[in-house]
């Protein structure tokens, strides 16, 4: 009679240790998940290192769905580069073309207009109401490198958020049910 109390108890604990050591392991996830993310905004000083193409606005040369590599560096904002930026009141940067770059010497201010490369106009009807130009502080990063199609399951994600859950139930269930 003992024997059995010992080996449901061992039972017992082993399964404790097991679903401590599956929970870990899915926080080592996460945690090393969001450890990469912090260092790539460090190495590259965007606060957005990587982003999707949300539109067709910048074809032919970026697709919906590639994804862009971005890098913020001190160096001046030129004409015919790709910039993603932010706009007051909108929650998606925007990726576009600078067309045009004006710098006040005095102030060391710049004013930036963007196009999309598949847009008729300027980005002025994107821009708050009011503004005229994309200030340095709206830049989030320049496109240094690309992917293509790469982003669609982002894309997908974003436009059937029971992907998401699907996607993300799953790899839970396959974190807890690994015997590892």
């Amino acid at each position: 009679m003992g024997w059995v109390g010992e080996s449901v108890a061992s039972v017992k604990s082993m399964k404790i240790r097991q679903s401590l050591s599956q929970f870990i392991s899915l926080g080592l996830i996460v945690s090393s998940a969001l450890i990469i993310w912090k260092g790539l905004i460090c190495i590259t000083g965007s606060e957005s290192p990587v982003v999707v193409v949300l539109s067709e606005s910048m074809e032919p040369g970026f697709q919906r769905g590639d994804i862009l590599f971005l890098h913020m560096s001190k160096d001046p904002i030129r004409a015919g580069e790709i910039v993603v930026f932010n706009i007051q009141g909108r929650d998606i940067p925007i990726v576009h073309r600078v067309i045009e770059v004006h710098e006040r010497q005095k102030t060391g201010e710049v004013d930036i207009l963007t196009k999309g490369d598949n847009n008729p106009e300027d980005d002025r009807i994107l821009y708050a109401y009011g503004q005229h130009w994309v200030k340095r502080q709206h830049v989030i990063g320049r496109a240094v490198g690309f992917l293509p199609y790469v982003g669609w399951m982002t894309i997908i994600m974003t436009e059937k958020p029971i992907v998401k859950y699907i996607l993300i139930g799953a790899l839970g269930l396959l974190v807890i049910t690994s015997k590892d």
